[in-house]
């Protein structure tokens, strides 16, 4: 961008819209420290066939995927504004498989996860059966390439899809990596904060030694609050801590998505990545949107949002998945009122 003029007027053109286009070429054009929050989930190695020529996930290599990737990361963190982050959803692949066609989930006889054929079968530098490290890969790199690395939150799915494997557990998470622009950024804890546990809560009841093994154990870490020495009842009834720091598990279902796009995450998985990085109003950034799911929380919650995908028959699928739900919304208010 050559001027301020025309940065607003491109984030004016492109705010709530879905761009047809290359991720890392499209994200050129985006004037720098102009978006809050990236949320995404780019394609998973030799997972899926989008049958794009410039697609990522179906490279030849392990290492061509991942620099791929750095590029576009780069881009999305040129683009974020100095108290920006981001939000990576991913999942591993294994060395040496074949096509899933064998362990399709029976009630989605036409794929809950849209496989296709692996590419997997022969990678360099991995042997066949080898789990293949790809998600905390991608987080060595980008933090070598300049971001923080602030979290590894697991995402566990209690309804994981079925696998054929007996010689290894069913896996039933990903990783959803935090990372951030610079080493303060905006993130609302307060927000975000959940109950704390009544075990907890008794502990504070109950006192504290000044000798107790927490407060002498010097090991230079910080000394929690409920490890501080007091007396007996210092804390009852309305001082007693009710909320603690969310933790970095999170037990979300998958959702199924009604249309040819089978890579959509949940709802709810969008909306608290969303609730810890962007502020009401914020622009959120999904350079792989995909089934839409980022775009339609963002503005189900006051935030807005700009979208990049590759295919364009995704473009139009998610556009009128968005305007459908928003609508449909926006009548049930209506009901209520």
């Amino acid at each position: 961008m050559q001027n301020k003029k025309e940065d607003i007027c491109f984030l004016d053109n492109h705010i709530n819209t879905i761009i047809c286009g290359d991720a890392l070429e499209t994200l050129k054009n985006f004037p720098d420290e102009s978006i809050n929050c990236s949320i995404t989930s780019p394609p998973y190695y030799g997972l899926r066939d989008y049958h794009k020529k410039e697609q990522i996930g179906r490279e030849k290599t392990v290492e061509e995927y991942l620099d791929r990737l750095i590029n576009v990361f780069r881009e999305v963190r040129r683009v974020l504004k100095k108290d920006g982050t981001c939000f990576i959803v991913i999942g591993d692949s294994y060395a040496g498989t074949s096509s899933k066609k064998e362990q399709r989930d029976p009630k989605y006889p036409k794929g809950r996860n849209g496989q296709n054929p692996s590419i997997t079968q022969k990678v360099l530098g991995y042997k066949s059966k080898d789990l293949m490290g790809i998600p905390w890969r991608l987080a060595f790199a980008l933090r070598e390439d300049g971001w923080y690395l602030r979290s590894d939150i697991i995402w566990h799915k209690e309804n994981a899809m079925p696998e054929a494997c007996k010689d290894r557990p069913t896996r039933s998470y990903e990783h959803i990596f935090l990372l951030s622009k610079s080493p303060r950024y905006y993130y609302d804890y307060d927000s975000l904060a959940e109950p704390m546990k009544e075990v907890s809560k008794k502990r504070y009841v109950r006192g504290r030694s000044k000798e107790n093994k927490y407060l002498n154990e010097n090991s230079g870490a910080k000394i929690q609050k409920i490890n501080e020495a007091r007396g007996y009842g210092q804390y009852k009834g309305d001082n007693i801590p009710q909320f603690r720091n969310k933790r970095d598990i999170w037990t979300i279902n998958t959702t199924s998505f009604r249309g040819n796009h089978y890579a959509a995450f949940p709802p709810k998985l969008a909306e608290i990545c969303m609730i810890a990085g962007c502020p009401k109003g914020g622009i959120i950034l999904d350079p792989f949107i995909g089934s839409g799911t980022v775009g339609l929380i963002a503005l189900l919650h006051n935030r807005k949002y700009i979208g990049i995908e590759l295919n364009e028959e995704y473009v139009n699928l998610t556009k009128k998945r968005i305007e459908t739900e928003v609508k449909k919304l926006g009548k049930e208010k209506e009901d209520t009122v």
